[in-house]
């Protein structure tokens, strides 16, 4: 049986203005996209070989907005990622020297920044103090975990008589867009709503890598080099290290599969056992004692059934995990010291350094597009919805298909299969 999902773009009016930013242009008329699961989660399964059609992004020969009486907002939202300001820095330029647009403002801290009560300045963002910010990890907005009033934001966007809102952020910001955004519409505003997704998890539904990753895993295989290295240099070491990974296990993966040093790669999308034949620590021995070393890699949710969990949410409301690290540590000590065996075991946390980094020649590029063609789309009168990269295309996408479910990795599929191969795991 085949389905279709709503891939439509809505808008607040008619575009009749003739655009000033430099062709070519690109019109409204979706087109196909063939989609595996690995590209579109559960959302295609089912769907045979049937296409989904999707807008492209660019710019378009008409616009709703006119330029000089248009002012634009943009808001960082959640954990920091690399290229956050590089994105802000492109949504400044492209609105100045694309559209002519005189009036950015940066709202600080987050979704904060719009609540009185916070007391948190609003930032005039041009060309000239956003021209060096790319070079700098962080974003310069500064940034909030956890919900607000949408009525209240709904109510300061009018005050600031602000008619374009980007807001850049993960799956929970997403749904905050969508909640702002349904108060806009419901009070009858012409208020757009631009999301640029940001996770460095990669776990946003339909999108397939998004910004800051790939820097992620350049400075997440420097940890794992360094782990590598502190094995090898001891008799029966092990380095291990945890990367970022609530419920998707990307950066753990595609680092493993990058430098290739790697034995025990652990996910959340993968359960495994402690003990016991197939177990993680039988198979560790196994390795320590066939070549003398072993390097093991962890997603922080990976391993969650194992830990007892606190029943806690932190502020954005995700449940608050167990630290598989140090669980992963004491366990492994444990059960080789009941053996007589004298390992080395040195554990590596860089999950805040990677997170804070600057981002790196490809996302760079990847964030300059996807600012600029958030510009492109609110300028045209586009609204609910996101930019992203799929296929190699940048596309328009509804909010809501974005935040039907977290992005995860298919672990019968060819990507999991390659960092098996790599690893030489063999965990039940």
């Amino acid at each position: 049986m085949t389905h279709t999902l709503d891939t439509h773009i809505k808008t607040v009016g008619k575009p009749k203005i003739q655009n000033p930013a430099i062709g070519p242009y690109v019109d409204d008329s979706p087109i196909p996209f063939y989609l595996d699961v690995e590209q579109g989660g559960e959302d295609v399964r089912g769907m045979g070989s049937d296409p989904i059609f999707l807008e492209l992004a660019g710019p378009r020969k008409q616009i709703y907005f006119d330029s000089g009486k248009t002012k634009a907002a943009i808001v960082t939202c959640g954990g920091l990622c690399p290229g956050l300001n590089d994105v802000i820095r492109a949504i400044v330029l492209e609105s100045f020297y694309g559209y002519g647009v005189r009036s950015v403002i940066g709202v600080r801290y987050g979704l904060e920044g719009f609540i009185p009560k916070y007391h948190h300045n609003i930032m005039d963002l041009n060309p000239g103090n956003v021209s060096e910010i790319h070079t700098f990890g962080g974003t310069i907005l500064g940034s909030s975990r956890g919900p607000q009033s949408q009525e209240e934001i709904v109510d300061a966007l009018e005050r600031l008589n602000v008619n374009i809102l980007y807001i850049i952020g993960g799956d929970g910001t997403m749904k905050a867009a969508t909640a702002i955004q349904n108060e806009i519409n419901r009070r009858g505003r012409s208020i757009i709503v631009i999301g640029i997704p940001k996770t460095i998890d990669n776990d946003i539904n339909f999108v397939p890598k998004s910004f800051g990753f790939d820097t992620a895993v350049d400075i997440a295989t420097t940890s794992l080099r360094c782990a590598h290295t502190e094995a090898i240099g001891a008799p029966y070491g092990i380095g291990l290290v945890k990367l970022m990974g609530r419920e998707s296990g990307f950066i753990a993966a595609q680092a493993t599969l990058s430098l290739n040093v790697v034995n025990f790669v652990l996910v959340p999308e993968a359960p495994f056992k402690m003990e016991g034949e197939g177990g993680l620590l039988s198979e560790l021995e196994k390795r320590l004692l066939s070549r003398g070393h072993a390097v093991i890699v962890a997603a922080e949710g990976a391993g969650q059934d194992l830990l007892t969990a606190s029943g806690k949410t932190d502020a954005s409301g995700n449940k608050i995990l167990g630290d598989i690290g140090p669980f992963l540590q004491s366990s492994i000590k444990k059960y080789f010291a009941e053996r007589k065996l004298n390992i080395s075991i040195k554990y590596i946390d860089p999950s805040y350094i990677i997170r804070s980094m600057p981002a790196n020649t490809n996302d760079r590029v990847y964030c300059g597009q996807l600012g600029r063609h958030a510009v492109h789309a609110a300028m045209a009168g586009k609204t609910n919805m996101v930019v992203a990269r799929l296929l190699d295309r940048f596309v328009h996408l509804p909010l809501q298909l974005v935040t039907r479910r977290r992005r995860q990795i298919d672990i019968k599929s060819n990507y999991w299969r390659s960092v098996i191969a790599t690893t030489g795991q063999r965990l039940a």
